[in-house]
């Protein structure tokens, strides 16, 4: 037991005559893990990617509600009143009228 253990950690299992096995499955392995170091690395930046555009979309819907907000108060016939007499414009007594224009054949 302690002549194989003394073996492993001195490396005599890949200089030995039936190493070229152990040379396979070792580069096999690291291929194995570099592959996933690599997959680990991808999903990483695909979540903060995600993170960040879940932000960008918070922070447009804001800016969005914010903007209706302030157009549904511009187009409020209290405000549109309002302008109009900084202007010196007055609000008309009189309702429009619709004008039909008949075509003649």
């Amino acid at each position: 037991m302690k002549k194989n253990i003394y073996s492993i950690l001195r490396g005599k299992f890949l200089i030995s005559d039936d190493s070229f096995k152990n040379w396979r499955i070792i580069i096999f392995i690291s291929v194995l893990a570099i592959i996933m170091i690599a997959s680990s690395h991808s999903a990483d930046k695909k979540v903060y990617e995600i993170a960040r555009l879940t932000n960008e979309v918070k922070e447009l819907r804001s800016a969005f509600v914010d903007k209706r907000g302030k157009l549904m108060r511009l187009k409020k016939e209290s405000f549109v009143e309002a302008e109009m007499k900084k202007k010196d414009i007055e609000i008309s007594l009189n309702p429009p009228t619709k004008i039909i224009v008949k075509t003649s054949k």
